[in-house]
Order: structure tokens, then sequence, then C-alpha cells
């Protein structure tokens, strides 16, 4: 039977070894998957075992399967960089040679100026390199009592706003990202990330679920340009929309967790007669892999794990599962940033024969696979697997 419908789950921040480059960006011998089940005595993923994750790499806890229920393998990251952009934008087809510029010692004063200036927000507190969680707590009663905005950056490329919902509403917030996508487009910057929050003091300070992210444009056509060109559905869950800057996409549905992405995933593959559910979990990454949070790693994985049954039993005899992800978050390396690694592959259908798909050469082989699928013309780079 054809392929008609796919999923496609990344599970944002999920590493599975340290590539042979590793050391240049800080990160020899990070393996996310591997650490966190060292730390808490075994990862219990029966279902993720029971596919191949096993096989792909040894990872304490897991063994690997002698009939796995899904194609297994590896994927190596040809662009520059180690973050979400990255990452997924090479998923698709697009390779970067030049990294996203990072900010650690915070942002040119004109760049800063000209956002103050645009927007008429008066002025600015941070201006550096921290923590999202921290720099709220650190910074959250000036900012009640001045009305400036936080700004900061991470080891990624992006420049963060945080502001509290009773000062700035999530529109007024979101105009002002608005802004300072545009004026960020000259320093290549990855995204610019709205970050609202709550609460009355430090202690009582918190994100909310309403993150926006403002991409960097898209440097030419991709193959979810392709597909929506024929037009086959494109339906974004998660941050897909905002990495996207909404290229390609048919619909997007926000989340506020990984079990709301997984839920409606399901949902959307249930009502698609034909086209692509594309999900990112970012819970992996964002609460957990910056915090070197492992045991609320290790959590996060066994939830997923819990709804695979889920996930498998929709995708039907005309679909196909590929779980994957973006880049490595090791909660167990020095500091929080993200980790250079190889990214786990796991191809489920019934109409695939389990095999080794080895170690592939790019993400962008995600990419070629669906457009080989869908019958559209072929991706400047990659290699389909199917």
């Amino acid at each position: 039977m054809a392929i008609n419908r796919i999923l496609l789950i990344v599970l944002d921040g999920v590493g599975i070894g340290a590539m042979p480059d590793a050391k240049q960006y800080g990160d020899e011998g990070a393996h996310t998957l591997r650490h966190i089940a060292e730390k808490t005595g075994g990862l219990r993923l029966p279902t993720l075992e029971k596919l191949g994750l096993g096989a792909i790499s040894e990872i304490p806890g897991m063994a690997a399967p002698k009939q796995p229920m899904a194609s297994y393998g590896k994927l190596a990251e040809v662009s520059a960089g180690k973050d979400t952009t990255t990452g997924h934008w090479e998923m698709v087809g697009i390779h970067l040679t030049k990294p996203f510029p990072v900010f650690s010692n915070g942002f040119p004063e004109e760049l800063i100026n000209a956002l103050i200036q645009k927007s008429g927000i008066g002025g600015v507190l941070g201006n550096k390199a921290a923590s999202g969680t921290e720099i709220i707590q650190e910074l959250g009663q000036k900012h009640l009592r001045t009305k400036f905005p936080i700004v900061y950056t991470s080891a990624d490329s992006v420049f963060q706003i945080a502001c509290h919902e009773e000062i700035f509403p999530l529109k007024k917030l979101y105009d002002i990202c608005e802004i300072a996508r545009k004026l960020c487009d000259p320093y290549r910057i990855g995204r610019v990330i709205a970050r609202p929050f709550t609460g009355a003091s430090s202690a009582t300070f918190q994100r909310t679920p309403y993150r926006k992210d403002y991409g960097y444009k898209l440097p030419g056509a991709m193959v979810l340009d392709f597909l929506k060109e024929k037009s086959i559905d494109v339906i974004g869950i998660g941050k897909i929309e905002d990495i996207y800057n909404r290229q390609g996409i048919s619909r997007a549905i926000r989340t506020k967790s990984n079990l709301a992405g997984i839920e409606s995933s399901v949902a959307e593959m249930k009502g698609l007669r034909k086209g692509l559910v594309f999900t990112n979990l970012v819970d992996f990454d964002q609460l957990y892999g910056h915090r070197n949070n492992v045991e609320g790693y290790a959590r996060a994985l066994e939830e997923f794990d819990q709804k695979l049954p889920e996930i498998l039993e929709v995708i039907g005899k005309d679909g196909l599962l590929i779980i994957t992800a973006d880049h490595g978050n090791d909660p167990t390396h020095p500091g929080t940033d993200h980790t250079r690694e190889y990214v786990p592959l796991l191809v489920y259908g019934s109409s695939v024969q389990p095999k080794n798909l080895g170690t592939r050469k790019t993400l962008s082989d995600i990419g070629q696979t669906m457009a080989d699928i869908f019958d559209l013309k072929p991706l400047a780079h990659g290699k389909s697997f199917l």
C-alpha cells in the first residue's frame, strides 16, 4: 500500500552521541540518552526499545532487539551549528555553511538603541547571556518598577525578550518582538523569542506557555514548500510554524507541553487523508536539557514512551512514523547549552521492512525521503532511505 500520511516527531534535544567534530563545539564526550540512563540507573522505555532505539547506540536499561519493529539508524548534522533552527532547516533540505552568530557578551549597543527607539519602550534591562528562569528572578522586580523589558540571550543565536503579562499584554510583547525581528535580520540572529511571565516576586515569577518564536528568513525553498505547492497538507504542531516562519505550513497548532503535542499529533493523524503532521516536542530541551534536570528529562522520555502505543496505532496501513531529534542537549554536560551530537532515527509503518539504516550523512535524508514518498522534485541535499 502507498504511504499517504507521515507523522514526523522531533524529540527536541534528544541526542545519541557526540559527532566527530564535537570538540570544536566544546561537546566532546556528550551523549544525551546514555548519560541520562547512567545517572538514573537505566532508562525504562519499552516501546522505544521494541522499535529499535537500543540498537542505535548502547543505552543502559535498553536492549537491542533481535527483530526491531522499526528501521533504525542515526543522522549526522552537516550544517554549522547545533541549534533548533539549524537542525530543523537541515531536515527539510537547507544546509547552512555559516553558523548563526551568538552574543555571549550581550547585543551591540546600536541594536539595543534601535529597539528602544522603534518600539518606544524607554529602555531595557539585562542585555546579557543568562538562564531564562534565573534572569526573571534577578530582574523581575526591577522590570515591574521600571516597565523596561528584559532582554537576554543564551549560548544559541537568540534575542529573547521577557515581560510580565500584566505590564506587557501578549499582543504588545509580540509587537515588540516583530520590531526586534526586523532589526535583528542584518545581524543574522537565528530567533527572536517572546518570553512572557507572571508572578508578584522573585519567589513566584514563572514563565507562561505563551512563548512565541520569530525565526530568521529561510534562504530558499524546501520540502514543505514543495508539499504545499502540490496542495498536500502540512500541519505544524508545537513551535514548527515559528521555526519555518510559517513557510510551507498549511495549518498550525500551538501546544503548551509535550503531552499536548502528542495528543494533537494523534488527533491530526486520525483526520488526515494525505499529508504531513510535523511535531516538535520541546519540553526535553526547554525544561530539562537547559536546566540540567536529569531526572525530569528521564521522566519526560518515559511519558513519551507511554504514549507511543497510541501513536503507533494511529499510523495505520498507509502511514509512516519518523522519530528523530534536531540536536543534543546532554543535561550532564558542563554548561546549559545544546550539544553537537548525532540524532536518532526510527522509521515505523506497516509498509516498512525493518532494517539498519546506518549512520546517515545528513538530516536532509528525512526531507529527501518525504520528497520521494510524495513524488516531489528532489532536494539539493540528502539521500532517501525509502
